[in-house]
């Protein structure tokens, strides 16, 4: 990952058992964008999620309750890469059946990877931190990236979206065991 921002401070992220990762969000209010309260936000998102090596973070992973999460896509592949970028009160539209299983993890539940049904491409509403409106469109692992996200925002995480516990695991064993084959996993 090239882009890291240069300031802006690390913060603690919340893992599973934290109140903050299962209430749901409350949106930014219209007279916060271009304040000082999301320009510091957007710092510390995107430097927490690049120096704990992860390509999505919410604000509630960071026990800050607001609808705002940051993300980044690397690029592998044929998906070409997204730069780091926040989004602020984001709505989805989900495009297509929840049937493309990927392996997930998260930062706020370390170590431990499944598979989870999501849906092929979203379609996102949303606004940067200054306020400016967003609308694209986004397919493959950029929309699985944020989906998970903004179930965070909604107090869920990927646990709760797998159909089974079958192909939970930890990450040393994934590596091991689960890179080179998909597992058997009904949807």
């Amino acid at each position: 990952m090239s882009v890291r921002p240069l300031d802006g401070r690390h913060r603690t992220i919340v893992r599973l058992g934290h109140p903050a990762l299962r209430q749901v969000a409350e949106p930014v209010p219209a007279e916060r964008f271009g304040t000082r309260f999301l320009r510091d936000l957007e710092r510390d998102l995107l430097r927490t999620m690049f120096e704990d090596n992860g390509v999505g973070l919410a604000a509630p992973q960071i026990a800050a309750g607001v609808r705002v999460f940051a993300y980044f896509v690397p690029g592998e592949g044929d998906e070409d890469e997204v730069a780091p970028r926040v989004l602020v009160n984001p709505t989805l539209t989900l495009l297509g059946e929840p049937t493309e299983l990927g392996w997930e993890g998260c930062l706020s539940v370390p170590g431990l990877r499944g598979l989870v049904a999501r849906h092929p491409g979203v379609k996102v509403a949303a606004f940067d931190p200054d306020g400016v409106p967003l609308a694209f469109e986004a397919t493959g692992f950029h929309a699985r990236v944020i989906q998970h996200e903004c179930d965070h925002l909604d107090g869920i995480v990927f646990l709760d979206r797998m159909p089974g516990m079958a192909s939970l695991m930890f990450e040393e064993e994934w590596d091991r065991y689960a890179t080179d084959r998909e597992l058997p996993v009904e949807v």
